[in-house]
């Protein structure tokens, strides 16, 4: 139906996540009615970003710096250490701004079913981090999906020995949703209402 570079470009774009065939072929026509100048930015800043972004050396976080600007503020609150899955979740918390602490992100949350096991994720590196910091509080902060469940329990078990205060964010999230499409006042309460675990 369409030539072929177009149906290529189409079938590209359709691996994106939550883009359909419909979005894909939406995307693919403002890309052809967009200008060479546009478009030849957009390919930079692809081409830019997959060169120069990584995981922080402390936080994991993705940055274009290492140590991420997260870690190098000097104004955070040291005492304080969020979990979460993803640096995905790292910038919905962030957005919120409610919390002024450090962060540590997992890569991921155990998963049986997808092959993701402790083994997989960044635990080793959060045990190594709470038994070297002084930290009064460590907030697990993960989706309220059975995953998140699975993945907070584990590590309960692991930090209490630790002596650390272990805090989970407030259910003010609906249950099997995904931190990253909460908006900015739901995780604030969030945070603002977390509690012993």
């Amino acid at each position: 139906m369409y030539a072929e570079t177009l149906s290529r470009l189409i079938e590209e774009l359709k691996k994106l996540p939550g883009i359909g065939p419909k979005s894909a072929q939406r995307l693919a026509f403002y890309i052809l009615e967009s200008s060479k100048k546009d478009v030849e930015g957009m390919l930079d800043a692809i081409r830019e970003a997959k060169d120069k972004i990584r995981n922080c050396s402390v936080c994991y976080n993705i940055t274009d710096e290492n140590p991420c600007r997260i870690c190098t503020d000097l104004i955070r609150d040291k005492s304080l250490l969020c979990v979460v899955s993803e640096p995905k979740d790292l910038m919905a918390i962030e957005r919120a701004r409610e919390y002024q602490g450090r962060y540590h992100v997992l890569g991921g949350l155990i998963s049986p079913l997808d092959g993701l096991g402790p083994d997989n994720l960044r635990i080793k590196e959060l045990l190594e981090r709470v038994s070297k910091e002084k930290y009064s509080e460590v907030i697990l902060a993960f989706s309220s999906t059975t995953e998140g469940e699975a993945t907070s329990l584990y590590l309960i078990r692991l930090l209490k020995p630790f002596g650390v205060k272990i805090t989970r964010i407030a259910y003010g999230l609906p249950i099997g949703a995904d931190m990253d499409y909460a908006d900015e006042a739901t995780l604030a309460k969030a945070l603002k209402g977390r509690g012993p675990v």
